[in-house]
């Protein structure tokens, strides 16, 4: 009798075991899972709506700028600005910002990587998106063709006012424009509203070609993994700085008191940027020195720019002897290099401010080193004439380069 109560103790004791087993084996599945913490975005601070245009305000918008563009009006679009990581001229961290404009379309899309042309007030920077700024026209148009549009305000605009904009430095207009892809590629992960095919293009004109061949550049040596580049298309860029500056110290140009001040930028840029930090009188004879100590770029010089240098500066410039500034300037050149993507040149034949020999300078050279560029002068085009050229091929190369 003993014996069977231990035997059936033992079966109740392993019945209760068993169902203890199980009870705690589902209490352990009705668990949540342990969920992943957000991961946290290496580039991309925030983001905010700026405005929506149905599909018929952007075709007024393109209207404005030619007739001809209204037609290629296929979407409304979503603008945000987007505020970014980066670094300024010097290595140190700061906060940059640009608009990312989004098509309304439930189709996959490209992003295009639009570098903005020179603007002189922060106003016209794309992520305020004033009626009639660049950003607002060109971003607009692009955007409602069904393209992602990631438009860089570079340093010194918006979220980086307050700061000098680094005017034609090659390294800091590509990083700006770099890391603003990298944080519009944060912003896109796992959106619904749009979707993005990783196809990447990158366009600008005048300022902006500069920045866009540069940007092309610095994401073939130091992102290729992170984006797939599909194409370049460059408007009018001064991509050989070193025939530029010896062209404009030693040619009679046309005294616009308008593209002396750029030139004036340019060289001031370098000068602070390089650390030359030589008072005007080392470059400038008086009056001009002493007018552009007081209000810098501002000074108006409507005579040739060649007439306003010191004949030292001129001379040691030209016999390579004031080397710290001929290395400046070299820094700077970006056409001497094989892209790996098809590359498209546009540059009117007839432009007084950028001169055409960029173009065909940076064409002749990397079609000697094997790339795949082209080259498409526009017959008679002056600066802002080419434009429209640039823009409607720019749109057709990159169609066909899908």
């Amino acid at each position: 009798m003993q014996n069977f109560t231990i035997v059936v103790f033992q079966k109740r004791l392993s019945f209760l075991l068993v169902w203890t087993l199980l009870l705690l084996y589902s209490c352990k599945d009705d668990k949540p899972l342990p969920i992943d913490p957000p991961v946290e975005n290496e580039y991309l601070e925030e983001s905010s709506v700026i405005t929506e245009l149905t599909q018929q305000q952007v075709a007024q918008k393109a209207t404005a700028l030619n007739p001809i563009l209204a037609g290629y009006v296929k979407n409304g679009i979503k603008v945000y600005k987007i505020t970014y990581k980066t670094k300024n001229t010097d290595g140190t961290d700061i906060m940059a910002s640009g608009a990312l404009i989004l098509p309304s379309t439930p189709n996959p899309v490209s992003m295009i990587s639009v570098q903005h042309g020179t603007i002189r007030d922060d106003s016209s920077a794309p992520s305020n998106f004033q009626d009639g700024s660049e950003g607002a026209s060109f971003g607009s148009l692009f955007g409602s063709m069904g393209y992602i549009i990631a438009y860089p305000d570079y340093i010194g605009y918006g979220a980086s006012k307050d700061l000098p904009h680094p005017y034609e430095h090659r390294a800091s207009l590509a990083s700006a424009s770099l890391d603003m892809l990298r944080a519009s590629k944060e912003f896109l992960k796992g959106r619904t509203d749009v979707k993005w095919d990783e196809k990447l293009y990158i366009a600008g004109y005048s300022e902006g070609g500069y920045a866009t061949m540069s940007l092309h550049k610095m994401i073939e040596d130091e992102a290729a993994g992170e984006f797939n580049l599909r194409a370049s298309s460059c408007g009018a860029g001064a991509y050989d700085k070193t025939a530029f500056m010896k062209h404009v110290i030693n040619t009679k140009t046309q005294g616009v008191a308008s593209y002396n001040a750029l030139y004036l930028w340019v060289l001031l840029t370098y000068d602070r940027i390089y650390k030359l930090n030589r008072p005007a009188s080392y470059y400038f004879k008086e009056p001009y020195a002493a007018g552009i100590t007081q209000s810098g770029i501002t000074t108006p010089i409507n005579v040739s720019f060649d007439s306003i240098l010191n004949e030292s500066f001129k001379k040691d410039l030209n016999d390579g002897k004031d080397a710290d500034f001929v290395a400046a300037i070299a820094d700077n050149d970006v056409y001497n290099w094989k892209p790996k993507v098809p590359v498209q040149l546009y540059h009117g034949d007839a432009d007084q401010l950028v001169f055409y020999f960029n173009s065909e300078k940076a064409y002749t050279t990397m079609k000697a080193l094997g790339a795949n560029v082209q080259l498409i002068p526009v017959p008679d085009g002056t600066h802002s004439s080419s434009i429209t050229s640039y823009l409607i091929g720019t749109l057709a190369f990159f169609t066909s380069t899908k």
